[in-house]
């Protein structure tokens, strides 16, 4: 019996525009974007994941676009000092640093090497996950991350449709001046902002599944992955959840990318995605005897092969990958 009488199915058309291994993309935003753009990355892709960390609400993302068009460089008076450490509230905690002047290091050289990353790159992807926003009190800023400051020092509040697409237009005209070739995916995290209720969930996806519907409408280069419905109407059971029932199992996981994959990879690139897994294969392999001479002749069969595939495929990066076979090369 078909299988697919027993769900309802997500169509999705194969998008106008294939992203493959000599394009690049920039991924922004929350939880989608950190799993696709790990599996992307995993294959080789050339990908640049969430520069600023896991960001989760529209106005954070728009911020963080804008510095990175500006290529802003960020001074001591753009940071916050909190629990021991220097910290952007543009940015995830994984960039605070007990030094001062090493943080600022660390953000500005990120911001420098993605600023030049999106004026190149062919694809933006960007998840938004919830409408909720935290605006810091003393300055009237919306935060990307709190750092566990005190909640009394920030206002609460859901923004509406209007105001994200307001945001939008703006921000993707001029990113659109910025890099006239790119192409904007936006996406919906399907993981529930569960404190927020039942309904206060539902309230804040619909606001934004709301304003990504008027912005598809008004620009020809942006589209929609319904990474949300997949999860709502296809995946709808417990199963696909981990153990918090609010996140993705890693079942789930590999069934978005399965979808992501057909919708956005090019057939030549899903072929040579075949190519660069046997090699990452051929690298993790571990043998009984290192030593031993049939071992070592699959290392330098497996590099000589690696080498030749990357006259062809230049801009794919494997020196991870040669690293692993060289180090148990007598």
């Amino acid at each position: 019996m078909n299988e697919d009488l027993f769900r309802t199915k997500v169509n999705i058309p194969k998008s106008e525009f294939d992203f493959g291994y000599q394009k690049k993309a920039m991924m922004m935003g929350s939880c989608f974007v950190e799993n696709i753009g790990s599996k992307l990355k995993s294959y080789k892709y050339q990908v640049d994941v969430n520069p600023f960390g896991v960001i989760y609400n529209p106005v954070s993302v728009c911020s963080s676009l804008r510095i990175l068009m500006e290529e802003k460089e960020l001074v001591e008076d753009d940071l916050n000092f909190h629990n021991n450490l220097w910290f952007s509230f543009y940015h995830h905690s994984r960039f605070s640093n007990a030094d001062l002047s090493q943080c600022l290091s660390d953000i500005n050289e990120g911001i420098k090497e993605s600023s030049k990353y999106l004026k190149e790159a062919d694809f933006l992807f960007i998840t938004f996950g919830t409408s909720w926003v935290y605006e810091l009190l003393s300055s009237g800023n919306i935060v990307s991350n709190c750092h566990k400051l005190p909640s009394k020092d920030f206002n609460r509040y859901r923004l509406n449709v209007d105001e994200i697409v307001s945001i939008y237009k703006d921000l993707l005209v001029e990113l659109l001046v910025f890099n006239p070739k790119i192409k904007i995916v936006f996406t919906v995290s399907p993981i529930r902002h569960w404190k927020d209720g039942a309904n206060g969930n539902q309230l804040s996806k619909a606001t934004l599944l709301l304003a990504i519907d008027q912005l598809t409408e008004l620009f020809d280069q942006v589209s929609y992955f319904p990474s949300y419905e997949i999860v709502m109407d296809e995946l709808r059971d417990y199963r696909f959840y981990s153990e918090d029932m609010l996140h993705m199992s890693d079942v789930a996981v590999k069934y978005i990318w399965q979808r992501f994959s057909e919708t956005y990879l090019s057939e030549a690139s899903l072929q040579i995605q075949k190519q660069v897994e046997k090699f990452i294969l051929a690298a993790n392999h571990r043998p009984f005897n290192v030593n031993s001479d049939s071992h070592q002749t699959f290392i330098k069969s497996s590099l000589a092969k690696i080498h030749d595939f990357l006259k062809l495929n230049p801009e794919i990066n494997m020196d991870d990958v040669i690293a692993n076979l060289e180090r148990n090369l007598l």
